[in-house]
């Protein structure tokens, strides 16, 4: 069939739909809900069978879908209705949630189902950006699959909302407002947790900190100690450390009510307010964990971005696991396994192009000890998405594991960077020199499935998070005891030694940094604008180049050469 994706934004979950369709034989295009305008054009040029909108916050125009079919992934089981769905679910710890896909009718999420998910939401509140690109996302791609299949049976017909029926089990929730995200820290560590998470990523939980309002982002819970609430009593790799009603919390990232202020990791935004409290321990982004033969180098940065400073202490931290006794290195990403350098702190600096400069070759030194370990084999576990460095960061292992649910962006164009990470080295090694000239020139997103077909990956595994780096610890432990792990370590210097006579790795990194300082310093790509928009959540005025030409690429047979953008 012919498939609109009608979406706000080409995020993870729209791009995993977009494979998903694509690879099941679709003809798929894209259109960014820029303007009622722009959508009903796409329509009429796309001449669709079927319009699917996996996330569209927009309201679909009369004019559209009284046209075509059109379908809405909403964020809820079915029954419910309203803007602020996962919100309302992690707020009031909702024993189970769901998705629903449903037919666009006058009034929103009130139209017939098409189909449903629900799963069991942890105790513990989750992020909203980790249930949105978890579970909801897991869900909505098979529901979007279920979706195209149903319509292309012609006795199909979507089931109308029924409030009487068991299985509608959601209700009319209104918009959550900025009061419903307000905490004193005079309340208990757990409620404060659950706040702030019900609003992570966007728009955050509401308090004053320092005696100045502020949006809380990325909290955990502290040691149980008592204190004044409000009070930063410590810091650590860039969190602070707070009092609250009966404990403390870590927060580890704010952003100051006021005009042009952006999210960055506390101690940074809150500056000379929190210098003098003291480091302490008991908050980490990055662990070290061994057994007899393997070791495992874990690291987790927020939205996966990676400044300057993470990029060094992750240096050490890889230089410090290769010199251990260990046969096997395993270097495992959080729930975004990396997305290259941190925009966010190099547009809050107060020469950005000098901080870009040192946060891109920071970056290169975390290459450099994964693609330079000979002492080990290396594995590289990616559970999450990975965007530009973050990918090219993660190829310079033995073996690259990819879970089944991850989509890779490997490419740099569409911030105006030519990209550093070692990736000309790293990249055709893997890859051959045309795929890799067709994923960094592309923008398009590359699933686990064709990862591992171009070579980017080794090996995918399903399951879930935790299953999934079971059994990478699993895999790395065979290797470790392997009888053919002498030959193999040995082929992996060999390989490098091979590599570095022919050409340095020092010239690979030269070559790229001369290139990338024509787009930090020169500016000749526009990295300054793309960065500023990135970094303020500009909305785009039009669909982009990269994903109008999706109508031109919809009718290929395969999407192995996908590439991305930043999610």
């Amino acid at each position: 069939m012919r498939i609109l994706l009608l979406c706000s934004s080409f995020n993870g979950l729209t791009q995993r739909c977009w494979l998903e369709l694509r690879r099941a034989g679709h003809e798929v295009s894209v259109e960014l809900a820029v303007s009622e305008q722009a959508m009903v054009e796409a329509a009429e040029l796309a001449k669709p069978d079927l319009v699917i909108c996996p996330f569209l916050k927009e309201r679909v125009p009369e004019q559209l879908w009284r046209g075509h079919r059109t379908v809405i992934v909403h964020p809820g089981p079915p029954g419910d209705r309203g803007p602020s769905s996962l919100d309302w679910a992690i707020l009031e710890a909702e024993p189970e949630w769901g998705v629903t896909a449903l037919q666009a009718v006058e009034e929103m999420d009130a139209g017939p189902i098409w189909g449903y998910r629900t799963f069991a939401l942890p105790s513990e509140a989750p992020r909203k950006s980790a249930l949105y690109n978890g579970p909801v996302a897991d869900a909505a791609v098979e529901l979007v699959a279920e979706v195209a299949a149903k319509a292309a049976d012609a006795s199909f017909v979507p089931v109308p909302l029924d409030y009487r029926s068991p299985e509608v089990r959601g209700r009319l929730r209104r918009a959550m407002r900025h009061s419903d995200r307000e905490f004193s820290w005079e309340e208990p560590t757990e409620d404060i947790v659950r706040r702030v998470r019900a609003a992570d990523g966007s728009p955050g939980g509401r308090a004053t900190l320092c005696e100045l309002p502020v949006r809380v982002f990325d909290v955990y819970r502290g040691p149980d100690i008592a204190g004044r609430p409000g009070q930063v009593v410590a810091r650590r790799e860039g969190a602070v450390l707070v009092h609250t009603g009966d404990g403390s919390v870590w927060v580890g990232h704010v952003r100051l009510e006021q005009e042009g202020a952006i999210k960055l990791p506390s101690a940074l935004a809150l500056g000379d307010l929190v210098a003098s409290a003291p480091e302490r321990s008991g908050y980490s982004e990055i662990t070290y964990d061994r057994s007899d033969g393997v070791g495992v180098v874990s690291f987790d940065f927020y939205n996966g971005a990676m400044s300057s400073d993470q990029c060094r202490r992750l240096s050490a931290a890889l230089r410090y696991a290769a010199a251990q006794d260990t046969r096997v290195l395993v270097v495992r990403g959080g729930e975004v396994f990396s997305n290259g350098i941190h925009l966010n702190v190099i547009e809050a600096s107060r020469h950005p192009e000098l901080e870009a400069w040192m946060n891109i070759n920071a970056i290169n030194g975390v290459c450099r000890e994964i693609v330079g370990c000979t002492s080990q084999l290396v594995v590289t576990s990616i559970g999450g998405n990975a965007g530009a460095g973050g990918v090219m960061m993660g190829l310079g292992a033995d073996r690259v594991i990819i879970r089944d649910s991850v989509v890779l962006n490997p490419h740099y164009r569409t911030m105006g960077l030519f990209g550093s990470e070692y990736w000309t080295y790293v990249l055709p090694r893997r890859v051959g020199a045309e795929t890799a000239r067709r994923l960094t020139q592309q923008a398009l997103p590359v699933g686990a499935a064709e990862a591992v077909e171009v070579g980017l990956a080794d090996r995918m595994l399903g399951g879930s998070r935790l299953d999934f780096e079971r059994r990478v610890l699993e895999y790395a432990e065979r290797l470790a005891v392997d009888p053919g792990y002498d030959r193999l370590l040995a082929g992996r210097r060999q390989a490098r030694e091979v590599d570095e006579r022919r050409k340095p790795l020092d010239a690979y990194r030269a070559e790229e940094l001369a290139e990338m300082s024509r787009d930090m310093f020169d500016d000749r790509n526009e990295f300054r604008a793309a960065r500023r928009a990135f970094v303020h959540k500009a909305k785009a005025s039009v669909t982009p180049e990269h994903l109008a030409g999706h109508r031109e690429l919809s009718g290929a047979s395969a999407p192995g050469g996908a590439v991305a953008s930043h999610m």
